[in-house]
């Protein structure tokens, strides 16, 4: 590679750590400063990964940065994105990438005028196992894809997270939140979306903290936290989606596709790896063969056990793709149109009715083994 391109980071809390961390396997990246409206955040990440704390002032006016990464809260995705591009920067967000569609358009129309990139994850969609997905469904295993099913529920964020304030307002919830997880990944698989419709609710308007260190605080719900939706596809398929807080347990699976032809089995789109299942008109599941896809090998412990993490792939896919002068795998044009597929989803869950997106976009470029290793160091 020829050069890198310098990286700032925007925002210092927890996701923060998996950036600095997972940066230095890719190349075309390296991470020098760093900052946060919490100086002492920034200041001790700065420490512990080996670059510079800067006020935001300074960080957007660093010549040696090339890319800045948004790592805010959703509801200051938009004003800092926009401050990075207005600055001369490059922009990496992370998701959702906005809240509105105007938002969005807003961002494209200074991207393109200043010959600018905007990026935006989830990038998980880039893992072994849902690109041995997209191989299989490319391949025709499954024959054409009429339908589908996505869950992702969960009792909520409050149980674990140490301030969860912000999943329960505006620009929250578990569309905006995890949505794009699966968004990204059927985007990958299948290609846009053509209308919505969607069904929404809230268990409660509170919810009680029972994290450290607030627990017991009451905090407000100002935003849908059960959603069941209904998307159609330009190809024609119709894939049913529910995402909830408001569920204890459940025995659904993550995400299924049914063709023509058979029937597909995808892990979970919040992680990189998992097994990969499909059955032919023989109604047989099995396992697809494994294949040594870079992105799909554990390289992290959990609390679940080892997994595969390699979040940062985008920003790398993004970087390489601005040296090389080609498409972005996470780009702007997928990010946004995740953005109308998900509002569009609220809107409907409020006025009842079917709601038309009026955004497309094209399906990422497959990243397949040798692609893969070759964003790595």
């Amino acid at each position: 590679m020829a050069r890198e391109l310098g990286v700032g980071i925007i925002g210092c809390g927890n996701i923060s750590t998996t950036y600095f961390g997972l940066a230095p396997l890719f190349k075309g990246l390296k991470v020098l400063a760093c900052t946060d409206l919490n100086m002492n955040a920034a200041e001790l990440r700065a420490e512990e990964y080996g670059v510079i704390a800067q006020p935001m002032e300074e960080l957007l006016a660093n010549d040696e940065l090339d890319i800045i990464v948004n790592l805010t809260i959703p509801a200051a995705h938009f004003p800092v994105s926009k401050a990075i591009l207005e600055a001369g920067k490059h922009v990496y967000s992370e998701k959702p990438l906005v809240l509105t569609l105007e938002q969005g358009e807003e961002l494209r129309r200074i991207a393109s005028a200043k010959g600018l990139s905007v990026g935006c994850a989830p990038d998980t969609f880039l893992g072994g196992a849902h690109q041995l997905a997209r191989q299989y469904v490319d391949q025709g295993g499954i024959g054409r894809v009429t339908s589908g099913t996505c869950h992702v529920m969960s009792p909520g964020m409050e149980m674990w997270h140490p301030n969860p304030d912000f999943f329960f307002l505006p620009g929250g919830g578990p569309i905006l939140d995890l949505g794009p997880y699966y968004i990204a990944n059927l985007i990958n698989l299948i290609g846009p979306v053509k209308r919505v419709a969607a069904l929404t609710s809230m268990a409660s308007t509170t919810r009680t903290i029972t994290s450290q260190p607030r627990s017991g605080e009451v905090i407000p719900v100002e935003t849908p936290t059960n959603i069941h939706a209904l998307m159609e596809f330009q190809n024609g398929a119709t894939i049913t989606f529910s995402a909830s807080w408001d569920v204890w347990s459940h025995r659904h699976a993550n995400m299924e596709l049914y063709g023509t032809e058979g029937s597909l089995y995808v892990p979970d789109p919040n992680f990189f790896g998992g097994l990969v299942e499909a059955s032919g008109r023989n109604k047989d599941i099995q396992p697809l063969p494994a294949w040594e896809h870079p992105f799909g090998v554990n390289n992290q412990e959990s609390p679940q056990g080892p997994r595969a993490n390699y979040r940062t792939a985008g920003l790398a896919d993004m970087a390489m793709a601005i040296l090389e002068k080609r498409d972005a795998r996470c780009s702007l044009d997928r990010a946004l149109h995740g953005v109308d597929v998900m509002t569009a989803i609220l809107q409907s869950g409020e006025e009842g009715r079917f709601v038309e997106l009026s955004t497309t976009c094209t399906q990422p470029a497959a990243l397949g083994i040798e692609e893969a290793q070759a964003l790595l160091k």
